[in-house]
């Protein structure tokens, strides 16, 4: 750890913004079980504690993104245990938990570029497994595969499967090969149909708003690939690749479900107990809550249907008010501003960042937004807030890739020379840094 003062303050602050949500449920909140309030902070403080020692068993760069990733989640456990009332939410923070753990596998698997884009194909087929198991196990048009009590979401674990996808394809952009007069890339080719595959699937299914997510990545990677050396994408062909994806946009627009063209054209306060009844609650909720909130418990919103996910924003503008929602949301925004303070150091790297923070700020402000009636209602969570053990997983192990872009590892290129002296069995360490070596 190259700055112990500077992770010991960052331990102290996020023990103490947790505390002091805390406080406020202890003193404002609404429970008849003061025992619960005692188990939720014991939960709070104790997930801190043991994760601020796990995190010294990893070699990292930079603490800053878990540090932010702990803050976010139990502040979204406090959200979950208040809405309505006060009472543990013990399933949320079982979530919140295998997030932790599968941000710590995503970093693992993924900090090696070499290693990983070894098995791009593995990803190409873990897509197809995936994709199989929606159709096949999920029953009609479904989304979810039910395992008794839970429910799997097989569409979530696409999201990080497409942003590894686009990573470890994206240093082949040399090995054109002539098509008809056009320099193709192999890789890009089976990128495009898996990523329109992965639309036409979630068109099927009927969760159209998570096209948008997918698509964003696949922009992300995209733009990367333009951006590449000697990349040199020519005009005809981008061309060719912008009328596919318009028209098939066209396309999916024009046989979409019935229900679809409806949220595009409602207006909810004409239709407050039918299609606009959701939004409408939502943003007499928000109005109710004004800058500061009800007080944790205090809110109306647990009476509709999705209060705790697909409008969560509202739930928590209601109790805890607009100031503290923005807040958090502010945090996730920093949390993938990181890329910024620490940037990637290869191409493999900087695509899996800038997949990752496609996805989740698509995901925010098409949730923010439709909650708002400022979009059409899309039904898509916001990351770590909302309930959902899949979509909990799923994003843990994307910021597990964001922090692998900031400590990456990187093969040793050239051979260990033998010292001269051979009564000194110390080898020499050389003087380039890894980061510069593989760039190089």
């Amino acid at each position: 750890m190259s700055n112990p003062f500077a992770y010991i303050f960052s331990c102290l602050f996020v023990l103490s913004a947790h505390s002091a949500m805390l406080y406020n449920v202890f003193i404002n909140g609404s429970y008849t079980d003061q025992s619960q309030v005692y188990i939720l902070a014991a939960a709070v403080i104790g997930l801190d504690i043991v994760y601020f020692f796990a995190m010294l068993f990893f070699r990292q760069h930079a603490y800053n993104v878990d540090f932010m990733l702990l803050l976010i989640l139990n502040i979204s456990n406090i959200y979950q245990s208040c809405f309505g009332g006060v009472i543990f939410d013990w399933r949320h923070y079982i979530t919140t938990v295998a997030a932790l753990v599968a941000c710590r596998f995503g970093f693992l698997l993924c900090r090696n570029h070499k290693w990983i884009q070894q098995q791009k194909k593995f990803v190409w087929s873990a897509i197809g497994i995936v994709m199989l198991a929606n159709l096949t196990l999920t029953g009609s048009r479904s989304m979810w595969i039910e395992l008794g009590s839970f429910s799997i979401q097989p569409s979530e674990l696409l999201k990080p499967l497409l942003v590894l996808a686009c990573a470890t394809s994206v240093t082949e952009q040399q090995n054109k090969h002539k098509v008809l007069g056009l320099n193709i890339v192999w890789e890009n080719v089976i990128l495009f149909l898996i990523a329109g595959a992965i639309c036409l699937l979630q068109w099927w299914c009927r969760d159209l708003g998570s096209i948008p997510t997918f698509m964003a990545i696949y922009a992300a990677g995209f733009l990367l690939r333009i951006c590449y050396p000697k990349a040199k994408f020519s005009k005809k062909t981008l061309i060719i690749a912008a009328g596919v994806v318009l028209a098939a946009a066209l396309i999916g627009i024009r046989f979409a479900p019935d229900y679809v063209h409806d949220r595009l054209f409602v207006n909810i306060w004409d239709d407050t107990s039918g299609n606009g009844y959701q939004q409408s609650r939502a943003l007499i909720s928000i109005a109710d809550g004004g800058w500061f909130g009800k007080g944790p418990g205090k809110g109306m919103m647990n009476s509709v249907v999705a209060h705790e996910s697909d409008l969560v924003f509202a739930s928590i503008s209601e109790e805890w008010g607009l100031l503290c929602a923005l807040m958090t949301v502010l945090m996730i925004l920093i949390l993938l501003s990181a890329p910024l303070f620490n940037p990637p150091r290869s191409y493999y790297h900087g695509t899996l960042a800038a997949g990752v923070c496609a996805a989740f700020t698509v995901q925010m402000a098409l949730n923010i937004f439709g909650s708002c009636n400022m979009i059409p209602f899309t039904g898509v969570t916001i990351p770590f807030i909302s309930t959902g053990g899949s979509s909990m997983a799923t994003c843990g192990f994307m910021v597990g890739m964001l922090i692998a872009a900031q400590s990456p590892e990187f093969h040793r290129t050239g051979k260990k020379k033998k010292s001269g002296n051979k009564s000194s069995g110390k080898k020499k360490k050389s003087s380039v840094p890894q980061g510069r070596r593989a760039a190089a």
